[in-house]
């Protein structure tokens, strides 16, 4: 059985595709601030406070990490019943790659010359201060590049949202397809808005990194 390509089809799914690519967006840009400020807050409590509070932060971090994202979208969705599946599904992302980006984030810190440090300590700043306008500038700085393809792994990673009845961009070609028989037109669509959101951004980062890298 041949599938052939029909325009009238693509065009027909474009409108739902559509759809599910701005929850798609929605749950990439929702999910990534909260890693973001959530990764951020792992690696300071690592570097800053006493063993006993950075150690078990560290292993719950590492375990959410190396635990498979499906297995957590659906544990969520089971224990919290009274939240909507797109809300689930944008703090699970979240919480997920915050432990990716702390990682990142320790990467920066751990970057900043030991020199920045100490003259930190020589002019009596206190630990706040230090942080604020010593450390993290150059940190985030030099973590930019990395995190910037987390993003866009996140956003790849979105469709597993499926897990949890959220209607993202796979989904809503899945569905599309389904229903008018055109999986041919609604998969390929799908993979073209991928590409379309994620290659520009790919080749930005590629030029912030090389950017940043002569300075």
């Amino acid at each position: 059985m041949t599938v052939e390509w029909s325009w009238e089809r693509a065009a027909d799914a474009l409108p739902v595709l559509w759809d599910g690519f701005k929850i798609t967006l929605l749950a990439t840009v929702l999910g990534f601030a909260i890693a973001a400020v959530l990764g951020l807050a792992v690696a300071i409590i690592r570097r800053s406070l006493p063993r006993w509070i950075a150690v078990p932060v560290h292993a719950v971090s590492e375990f959410i990490r190396f635990t498979p994202l499906v297995v957590q979208l659906l544990f969520a969705y089971a224990l919290l019943p009274q939240f909507s599946a797109l809300q689930i599904g944008v703090v699970v992302l979240g919480i997920h790659y915050a432990g990716y980006l702390a990682e990142v984030y320790r990467a920066g810190i751990e970057s900043v010359p030991p020199g920045q440090w100490e003259a930190a300590r020589a002019l009596s700043l206190p630990p706040v201060r230090t942080w604020r306008a010593v450390v993290l500038p150059q940190a985030i700085r030099a973590s930019v590049p990395a995190l910037g393809t987390n993003a866009v792994s996140m956003f790849k990673d979105t469709p597993f949202l499926f897990a949890i009845t959220v209607v993202e961009l796979v989904t809503a070609a899945e569905q599309f397809g389904g229903r008018n028989y055109a999986y041919l037109e609604a998969m390929t669509l799908a993979g073209v808005f991928f590409l379309v959101a994620s290659y520009p951004t790919s080749v930005l980062i590629r030029r912030l990194e090389k950017r940043l890298a002569y300075y």
